[in-house]
């Protein structure tokens, strides 16, 4: 088994209330620009205690609350407007919450791995950091809090049965 390099994967944005969108988006390329980072795909269980009375050798302890921390997403100022504009959207009070699709591709462009993120809401954008005595690429970063990570069948097929479910409350 060949270990897969970190460095080449896209990503997929599409409005979560547009199912027709969605189906049709399982099949786009990502946006314009791609990501050079991402971070956050993580998931952590909270462990409840019960202290069961006249039992004082242990704890039980049963699976609790799953949490994910926000999805950080960086890559190079493009020309396209389209992460500060979904952002604005909900300063302005009229954001769409959008759900998302993270593919891990191996050196011959074929998807090794999928993730999907559910509902996401922007919560933090961050430009470049400007400096004239620099020549360093201007980079932006959006930050997405989301209800739910989930890794996604192969495939296209795959993709398309997994977004029909995304929809309609599957995971």
């Amino acid at each position: 088994m060949a270990l897969v390099g970190g460095f080449n994967f896209t990503i997929r944005l599409i409005e979560t209330a547009k199912p027709a969108s969605a189906i049709v988006g399982s099949f786009n390329p990502p946006i314009a620009g791609g990501f050079n980072e991402c971070g956050g795909l993580e998931a952590s269980m909270a462990v409840d205690e019960w202290r069961e009375g006249g039992r004082n050798d242990a704890v039980l302890r049963f699976p609790g609350r799953i949490t994910h921390p926000n999805l950080r997403l960086r890559r190079g100022l493009a020309v396209s407007e389209e992460l500060w504009k979904w952002h604005e959207q909900f300063i302005l009070g009229k954001g769409k919450r959008r759900d998302g699709v993270i593919e891990l591709l191996d050196d011959g462009g074929e998807t090794v791995r999928t993730w999907r993120f559910r509902r996401g809401l922007p919560v933090r954008w961050a430009g470049p950091a400007l400096n004239a005595t620099a020549s360093a690429v201007a980079v932006e970063e959006i930050e997405i809090a989301h209800e739910g990570l989930f890794v996604q069948a192969g495939g296209a097929i795959g993709d398309a049965l997994n977004t029909v479910a995304s929809i309609f409350g599957g995971s």
